[in-house]
């Protein structure tokens, strides 16, 4: 935890939220609160009030005065939205206006529309929009983003939530947009009729090895064979290194090798529809005892590629209810 204890030293200038310094690090959030509390025992810190400030012995071992690093044109993810991609933003941004609240019975949360329209343009780099897409849940929306531009074959959505199919499903039909979306569990049986149809999968998946086995091998199901892609987001907050490695052998296992992983790309926003709403539930804001006052919750995007025929690990039925979406890493899922 070494480093994790520099990037925290590092983040402090004056009086700092504590959720600025969770958004400056990269351990889990269990991990982060007990570093916190052993810096505060060893008179390095100062915690009040939900602000953390150096004493006098931890300024002594802060080599640098705090310095911001992180591009501010981009916010670090090396894409910039403008000309066709901010025309399809803005008009994103009206169709989401009017979208469901999150709810916390599936552990919902979406990405800015920013970090949309960012995923949108790697993927479209990648030379991956142009295909046939298969999302499996759409909280972010990705697929209404998606086919706003015109450019892909076509989109299916698979999600449990009625609300976003039928939310999605109207807005295709008021637009005129290439997207189907129909409900769907990843505890039950996959439906023939999509398997090995697409080329590239999408997907957000909860981040508990049985959640993410689950979501990964429903979409590693729908590829047509080697070449095909996928992308999905995972956090350091909720997925320590030891369940990143459990992930990364994962991917391996079903055929895939990481091409690319960019850090902190997506930034959930603490709007009145999204999960920061019921705040109180979190585990992270019982354990700090402060409200939420900056947008901490990040993910990395993944982007995988298969070098062989693709291996879902999971076939049939497989229901496991609560674990799909909580184990003891998950601190920011309402309890």
């Amino acid at each position: 935890m070494d480093r994790i204890r520099r990037q925290v030293l590092q983040a402090i200038d004056g009086e700092v939220s504590v959720y600025r310094l969770i958004d400056s690090q990269d351990s889990s959030l269990p991990e982060f609160f007990e570093l916190l509390q052993a810096m505060e025992k060893e008179g390095l810190i100062a915690v009040k009030g939900g602000k953390v400030s150096l004493r006098e012995k931890g300024v002594k071992l802060k080599r640098l005065a705090s310095a911001d690093v992180e591009c501010r044109c981009c916010r670090g993810t090396g894409y910039m939205i403008r000309g066709f991609f901010e025309d399809v933003m803005k008009q994103y941004i009206n169709i989401a206006r009017e979208r469901p609240e999150a709810i916390e019975v599936y552990d919902q949360g979406f990405i800015s529309p920013e970090d949309v329209m960012r995923r949108l343009e790697f993927v479209y780099e990648r030379g991956d929009l142009p295909t046939k897409i298969f999302v499996v849940g759409d909280d972010d929306l990705f697929s209404i983003a998606a086919s706003l531009t015109g450019i892909p074959d076509k989109i299916t959505v698979v999600e449990i939530d009625e609300r976003l199919v039928n939310f999605i499903n109207r807005k295709a039909d008021e637009y005129g947009l290439n997207v189907e979306a129909v409900t769907y569990d990843v505890q039950q049986a996959f439906p023939d009729e999509y398997r090995k149809k697409y080329d590239v999968l999408v997907t957000d998946p909860v981040e508990t090895i049985p959640g993410l086995k689950l979501f990964l091998s429903r979409g590693v199901s729908t590829l047509k064979g080697r070449g095909c892609s996928g992308y999905f987001g995972i956090t350091t907050l909720e997925a320590s290194r030891k369940k990143w490695y459990e992930i990364q052998r994962m991917i391996y296992d079903m055929g895939f090798v990481i091409t690319d992983i960019r850090r902190k790309f997506s930034v959930y926003p603490s709007e009145s529809k999204n999960f920061f709403r019921f705040q109180e539930k979190l585990p992270i804001v019982s354990k700090l005892g402060a409200a939420v006052d900056w947008d901490w919750y990040t993910s990395s995007l993944f982007r995988i590629e298969s070098v062989k025929e693709p291996k879902p690990l999971v076939e049939g039925e497989m229901i496991i209810d609560e674990k799909v979406y909580k184990d003891e890493e998950s601190w920011a899922t309402p309890y």
